[in-house]
């Protein structure tokens, strides 16, 4: 998996556009004239949406590589456990630049924003970690963290959704087709991750061992990002950025 992460990263660095979106800030502007304050949005910096894919490739890369040498062992046992921590520390980030990718492709692009959905996914996963902690000594499965995360995770969705919405409305139904594309299949994704949480701890079918629901975590991970990363280089290369 860590070579199958890297190879794709190395692909959208060599193949990355020279397109830059704009991230901007919101702050206070000040009219002389009337005496006024307004809010001003104003540019920030510029990134590349290829570039922001390659990061997040690259750090799932580089935590399978990880837990596939150096951490192992432990990884085994974590599993014997029931767990495993370094699987929601490292979706805390890549899940939370996916959702910031999607976010700027949807025409979000104020750096409050994008850090606030940024922080609600971290938010989401880092209660999967506290799901699995939470569960691992208790009879009755405790299915507060696993609704939390729910709540955190569904609101960057709902708020890519309206921007969606007023975008749509605004130009009379036109709307770049690639991005509901990614907007439908990747919001498809986060929701079978949640899926399969709730299958392990209802223990349905395959879902009683474990080990099952960590492969398919893996699979779901490898699938959703390269989806995303190969929409999203298309994408671009018939943006009007």
């Amino acid at each position: 998996m860590a070579v199958l992460h890297f190879v794709q990263g190395v692909a959208m660095v060599l193949l990355a556009e020279g397109v830059l979106w704009p991230v901007t800030r919101t702050r206070y502007g000040f009219d002389p004239a009337s005496e006024t304050i307004f809010p001003e949005t104003v540019s920030f910096v510029d990134a590349n949406l290829p570039l922001l894919v390659a990061g997040f490739l690259f750090l799932s890369a580089f935590a399978h590589a990880v837990i596939a040498t150096v951490r192992y062992e432990e990884y085994v046992r974590y599993l014997d456990r029931g767990m495993n921590p370094y699987r929601w520390y490292e979706y805390s980030v890549s899940a939370s630049l996916m959702i910031v990718v999607i976010a700027m492709l949807a025409g979000i692009w104020d750096l409050g924003t994008l850090v606030s959905l940024f922080g609600l996914v971290a938010v989401m996963n880092l209660a999967g970690l506290l799901m699995e902690q939470r569960n691992e000594s208790t009879a009755d499965t405790d299915w507060t963290p696993y609704w939390v995360g729910c709540l955190a995770g569904i609101v960057p969705w709902v708020v890519i959704a309206i921007t969606f919405v007023g975008t749509v409305t605004a130009s009379g139904g036109e709307f770049p087709e690639f991005v509901i594309y990614i907007y439908v299949s990747i919001f498809v994704f986060f929701n079978l991750f949640a899926l399969n949480m709730a299958l392990q701890y209802l223990e349905v079918s395959r879902w009683k061992d474990y080990l099952f629901g960590e492969k398919t975590y893996i699979v779901l991970s490898l699938v959703a990002k390269s989806a995303l990363a190969w929409q999203v280089y298309f994408g671009t290369l018939n943006s009007p950025i």
